[in-house]
C-alpha cells in the first residue's frame, strides 16, 4: 500500500490557541509533558451572569416532528425567536422554525426528501446534514451560502480574504435534497457557514433527523414514548438572559474568532438537554431507548446512569453514529465527544416507583456534573427486547482491501506570525484540493492529535481499526462518522469512499477549532 501525508497549502493566519499551549507557555513544560496529563477538556468555561435553577425541575421537552408540505418535501424557515430556557428569562435565539432544537425530521431509508430552507436571519447560513450520505450539491459546503435579503453577493464570495471559485451562493432560499440511501440512524442538521459555525450552533441552529427502516422496526426495541431523543449541549447566559459567547464580532458578520482565553474551545456552565436546563423525565419501570447526541461546541462527556442509592445502571449500546451495531455492547461509563451519537437502552424496571436515576457527566465538575434525571413514576408492561443480533449489513472492510494509507496530524502550529489549528500543518483553504480519492476506493487513515479533536468525515462512515496501535475501545464499535482523538493519541480508521463524486470535507468538530481553520477538502472522483 502507498503512504501519503496531507499536502502543503496556504490560507489566512489564525489567532493563537490557548489551552494546552497556554499551559506550556505558563509553566515551561514540554508539549509531551502537558499532553501526558490527559486533561478531560480542551477549552475554557464561560460562567453565567444569572442565578441558575436547581437541577431536575424542568420537564424534558421532546422536539416536535416536522410535517411535510407535500409528499417528501419539507420547508424550514431560519429566523430569530426567543424562548424561556432558564425559568423567568427570555433568551434570544437563532432557530429553525422558531424552536431550539429545531423540529425533528423523520424519514425512511431509500426514500429521498427535499428540504427547502429559507434564511430570514441577519447573516448568511449553510445547512449540513451531519452523517448524511448526501450529493455534494446538498452537503452544505461552508461557502455554499444562503444569503439573507439585502446581503451583497460579492461579500459572500470574497469574505475574509478568500475566494472560492466553486461556491454556489443562493439568495434567501435553497433546496437540499437527501437521498437517504443509508442505514437507519440518528443524524442531525446544523449550520456550517465558513468561519462562523461555532457561534451559529451556539445560538440555536441545530436539529435532529431520524432515518428508519422496516428491518429496525421489526427488532422489538423500545419505541414510541419509550424512545427519547436527547440533544445534550452546554451554554452560558449573560445578565439579560441572552446566550453568552465570546465572539470577536458579536454580529457574526465580518470578523471570525473568539477572545483569547477561549481559542481552544468554548464551554458553558449550563447543561441543556433538548433545550432545557438539567431536565427531568417521568418514566415507566421499563426499558427506554435513548438516542443521544453531543451537540456541544467543545465539551466532552462521560455519561453514567446512577440511582439515588448509588447503583449504576447498564448503558446497553445498540447503535453508533451510522446506525445499529452487529451485537449489543454493555457500558457503565460512555464517553461522547462533540457530534458523536450513541443509541443506548436503559432498563428502569429494577428501580422502585418514585425512585430517581440521574444521568451524570463524570468529566464535569460542580453544576456540569449533572445532565438530567429520570423519575420512575409507575409500573408498566414492557414487551420490548434487545435482540442478540441487531444488524447484519455492517461493512467488512479489511486492511488488505485498502489501496493506501494516509496520515493526518491534527495539531496547533505557527503560520503568518500567529498560531492556528491545522491539519497536516496547513490551514483550510476552500480553493485548494487536499485529498483526492476515487469513488469506490477503500483507504486507511491514521489520525494523530495534540489535544482533544473529534474528527468528522462527510459523506462516508468508517470503522475504527486501532487506538495507539492497540485494538479499538468498546465504545468504538459499529460504523461511525466522528471519532474522538484524545490528547497525544493516534487512531486508525478504515472506510470506502462510495456514494457520490464531488467535493466534501473532513474536519475537527470542536466547533471553535473548525472555525479557526481545522478543515480539509476531500475530492471524490
Amino acid at each position: 500500500m502507498r503512504e501519503h501525508t496531507a499536502g502543503g497549502m496556504t490560507r489566512r493566519g489564525v489567532l493563537g490557541i490557548g489551552g494546552a499551549l497556554g499551559l506550556m507557555a505558563a509553566t515551561g513544560l514540554s508539549a509531551s509533558a502537558v499532553l501526558a496529563r490527559r486533561p478531560s477538556i480542551t477549552g475554557a468555561e464561560l460562567r453565567s451572569a444569572v442565578p441558575l435553577p436547581p437541577p431536575f425541575q424542568v420537564p424534558l421537552p421532546i422536539p416536535s416532528l416536522l410535517k411535510p408540505v407535500s409528499a417528501d418535501r419539507y420547508e424550514i424557515t431560519q429566523r430569530e425567536a426567543s424562548a424561556e430556557i432558564l425559568p423567568g428569562l427570555k433568551t434570544p435565539l437563532w432557530t429553525y422554525e422558531g424552536t431550539f432544537p429545531g423540529p425533528t425530521i423523520e424519514s425512511r431509508r431509500g426514500r429521498p426528501i427535499t428540504v427547502t430552507h429559507r434564511n430570514e436571519l441577519p447573516v448568511p447560513t449553510v445547512v449540513h446534514l451531519h452523517g448524511g450520505r448526501t450529493p455534494a450539491a446538498s452537503d452544505g459546503y461552508p461557502t455554499d451560502l444562503v444569503l439573507p435579503e439585502g446581503w451583497p453577493q460579492a461579500i459572500a464570495r470574497h469574505g475574509h480574504g478568500m475566494h472560492d471559485p466553486r461556491a454556489v451562493v443562493t439568495q434567501q432560499t435553497r433546496d437540499y435534497t437527501f437521498p437517504l440511501d443509508q442505514r437507519p440512524t440518528l443524524l442531525w442538521y446544523h449550520d456550517h457557514r465558513m468561519d462562523f459555525t461555532a457561534p451559529a450552533i451556539w445560538r440555536g441552529l441545530a436539529g435532529l433527523h431520524i432515518v428508519r427502516d422496516g428491518a429496525e422496526d421489526s427488532l422489538g426495541l423500545p419505541a414510541g414514548r419509550r424512545e427519547l431523543p436527547l440533544m445534550i449541549a452546554d451554554r452560558a447566559f449573560a445578565a439579560d438572559g441572552s446566550l453568552d459567547y465570546p465572539a470577536l464580532d458579536p454580529t457574526l458578520r465580518e470578523r471570525p474568532g473568539v477572545r483569547e482565553p477561549y481559542l481552544a474551545g468554548v464551554l458553558g456552565d449550563v447543561i441543556l438537554v433538548n433545550g432545557a436546563p438539567w431536565p427531568v423525565h417521568e418514566a415507566d419501570a421499563a426499558r427506554y431507548r435513548l438516542r443521544i447526541l453531543n451537540a456541544s461546541n467543545a465539551r466532552h462527556y462521560e455519561l453514567e446512569a446512577v440511582t439515588d442509592d448509588g447503583r449504576r445502571l447498564d448503558l446497553v449500546q445498540i447503535g453508533a453514529d451510522q446506525g445499529l451495531l452487529a451485537t449489543p455492547v454493555t457500558h457503565r461509563l460512555l464517553p461522547i465527544a462533540p457530534a458523536e451519537r450513541y443509541d443506548v437502552v436503559v432498563d428502569f424496571s429494577g428501580v422502585p416507583v418514585g425512585g430517581r436515576v440521574r444521568l451524570l457527566n463524570r468529566l464535569g465538575s460542580g453544576r456540569t456534573r449533572d445532565v438530567m434525571a429520570f423519575v420512575v413514576a409507575r409500573k408498566a408492561a414492557d414487551d420490548s427486547r434487545i435482540p442478540p443480533i441487531l444488524s447484519t449489513d455492517l461493512p467488512t472492510w479489511r486492511r488488505t482491501d485498502a489501496v493506501g494509507v494516509r496520515e493526518f496530524a491534527f495539531r496547533t502550529g505557527r503560520m503568518h506570525g500567529g498560531r492556528g489549528w491545522l491539519i497536516g500543518g496547513q490551514p483550510f483553504d476552500p480553493a485548494r484540493s487536499d485529498v483526492t480519492t476515487r469513488l469506490g476506493d477503500v483507504e486507511v487513515w491514521r489520525l494523530i492529535a495534540d489535544v482533544h479533536h473529534p474528527v468528522h468525515l462527510h459523506l462516508v462512515g468508517f470503522r475504527v481499526l486501532s487506538r495507539r496501535g492497540r485494538p479499538p475501545l468498546p465504545h468504538d464499535a459499529g460504523l461511525k462518522d466522528t471519532v474522538s482523538l484524545r490528547p497525544g493519541e493516534a487512531v486508525e480508521i478504515i472506510t470506502r469512499f462510495d456514494g457520490y463524486r464531488g467535493r466534501y470535507l473532513f474536519h475537527c468538530h470542536n466547533a471553535e477549532h473548525e472555525d479557526m481553520a481545522m478543515m480539509a477538502n476531500l475530492e471524490i472522483i
